[in-house]
């Protein structure tokens, strides 16, 4: 696993191994079921605290791309499952959110248009 911390950067360190690790996953370089280092072990190697780790680790199992086994550790999930799983299940959240806030679909969707735009960049 290849992880570098730029303190330059103004991405806090977490979310700097939490993408590392993200991209890592689902470009197949960390193979599923690969156990990831304790936190303690990536802090150290890092030089960054255990608490900055354990957030990373935290959110990457959050999304659905590690999985925590107790005295087994932290494992690579099959990534591409959970992610459409995870979405599919926050795009039922929000149709369910707009419709009780009234919002035409043709309203949710441009809502939905915009924050995409933000969020990857207008494409073309």
């Amino acid at each position: 696993m290849q992880l570098t911390i730029d303190h330059s950067s103004p991405v806090p360190p977490y979310e700097q191994v939490r993408a590392a690790i993200a991209e890592q996953a689902r470009s197949g370089e960390l193979p599923v079921g690969l156990k990831l280092p304790t936190v303690r072990a990536l802090a150290e190697e890092l030089g960054l605290a255990a608490n900055t780790v354990a957030r990373a680790y935290r959110e990457l199992e959050a999304d659905g791309v590690v999985e925590t086994h107790g005295r087994r550790g932290t494992l690579i999930a099959a990534v591409g499952d959970a992610a459409h799983r995870l979405g599919a299940g926050a795009a039922a959240e929000y149709a369910e959110r707009v419709r009780r806030l009234g919002l035409s679909r043709d309203e949710a969707l441009a809502a939905v248009a915009g924050a995409l735009d933000l969020v990857y960049g207008r494409a073309g």
